[in-house]
C-alpha cells in the first residue's frame, strides 16, 4: 500500500512539472514573439515619421503622422504584455534590457513628437504653393495691366514703357526671392532677403506712381488695376514670409536627418539585444536549468 502511494506521488509530481515546463515554454514563445514585434512596430513608427516629413501634401503628412502614432501605440501595448511574461520567467537580464529600451524610447518619442508637429504644419509647402499660385497670378495681372497703358502723347511712349518695365521687373525680383526665402534655414538669411524684397516693392510703387501723369485718361483704370494687383501681390508675399518664417518643413527635415538617427539607433540596439537574449533560452531559470 505504501509503495503504491509513493508511485502515485511521483506520477503526480512528474505531471505537475511537465505542466509547468509547458507553460514556461509557452511564455517564452510569447516573449520572443512580442520582442520581435516590438522591433517591427518601432521600425514602422520611425519610417512613418520620415514619410510624414517628406510628404508633399497636408493630407499625406497627416496620414503618415497617424501611422506613426498607431505604430507607437502598438510598441507600448507590446511592452505592457512583455514585462509580466519576463517577470514570470524570472529573466532579470532581459528585464534590465527592457528597462533600458523604455528609457531610450522615451527620449526618441520626445523628439519624434516635435518632428511630427512641425511636419504636419507644412508651412514651407504652403508658402511654395502661394508663390506658385496666388502670387504668380497677381504678378501676371500687374504685368498685363501696365502693358495695356497708353501714353498721353507720342513723346512719352518710351517713358511709359521704361517705367512699366521697372515696375514689372521689381515684382518679378520679389518673386525670384521667394524661393530662397522659403528654403532658408536661418532667420538672418531671411531678414536679408526681406530687405531686398522691401527695396523692390518701393521701386514698383514709385514706378506706378510716376506713370500717373504719363498715361492717357482711358489708361487710368488700367493703372489702378495694376496698383490693386501690386497690393494683392504684396499681401500674398506677406503670407508667404509668415509661413516661411515658421519654417516647419525645413526644421522637421533637419531634425529627422541630424537628430533622429541618434535616438533610433540605441532603441534598435536594445531590441536586438533583447531578442538575442531570449533566443538563448530553452527553459526558464529555476529547477529546469
Amino acid at each position: 500500500m505504501k509503495r503504491r502511494l509513493t508511485v502515485a506521488a511521483v506520477a503526480v509530481a512528474l505531471t505537475t512539472n511537465c505542466g509547468d515546463v509547458n507553460a514556461a515554454l509557452e511564455r517564452l514563445s510569447q516573449a520572443r514573439h512580442l520582442s520581435a514585434d516590438l522591433l517591427v512596430e518601432f521600425t514602422k513608427a520611425s519610417n512613418a515619421t520620415d514619410r510624414a516629413v517628406m510628404a508633399d501634401t497636408d493630407a499625406a503628412s497627416a496620414t503618415y503622422a497617424r501611422d506613426a502614432g498607431a505604430a507607437k501605440d502598438a510598441v507600448h501595448r507590446n511592452l505592457a504584455a512583455l514585462r509580466p511574461l519576463l517577470a514570470e520567467l524570472r529573466y532579470s537580464d532581459e528585464m534590465a534590457i527592457l528597462d533600458q529600451f523604455e528609457k531610450r524610447l522615451a527620449d526618441y518619442e520626445q523628439l519624434d513628437r516635435q518632428i511630427l508637429e512641425l511636419a504636419v504644419e507644412n508651412t514651407n509647402l504652403k508658402a511654395q504653393q502661394l508663390s506658385f499660385g496666388a502670387a504668380q497670378a497677381a504678378a501676371d495681372t500687374l504685368a498685363q495691366s501696365v502693358d495695356a497703358l497708353r501714353p498721353v502723347g507720342p513723346g512719352e511712349a518710351w517713358h511709359v514703357k521704361a517705367t512699366a518695365a521697372a515696375a514689372v521687373g521689381a515684382v518679378r525680383e520679389i518673386q525670384v526671392l521667394q524661393a530662397p526665402h522659403i528654403a532658408a534655414p536661418e532667420d538672418a538669411s531671411m531678414s536679408g532677403i526681406e530687405a531686398r524684397m522691401k527695396a523692390a516693392e518701393t521701386t514698383a510703387r514709385n514706378a506706378l506712381a510716376a506713370m500717373s501723369p504719363l498715361v492717357d485718361a482711358p489708361s487710368r483704370e488700367k493703372l489702378a488695376a495694376a496698383t490693386d494687383a501690386l497690393n494683392q501681390f504684396m499681401e500674398v508675399n506677406a503670407r508667404i514670409i509668415g509661413f516661411s518664417r515658421r519654417n516647419s518643413n525645413v526644421r522637421s527635415l533637419a531634425m529627422a536627418l541630424n537628430q533622429k538617427p541618434a535616438r533610433v539607433a540605441p532603441c534598435e540596439e536594445s531590441l536586438r539585444a533583447l531578442a538575442d537574449a531570449l533566443g538563448h533560452h530553452g527553459l526558464p531559470k529555476g529547477r529546469w536549468e
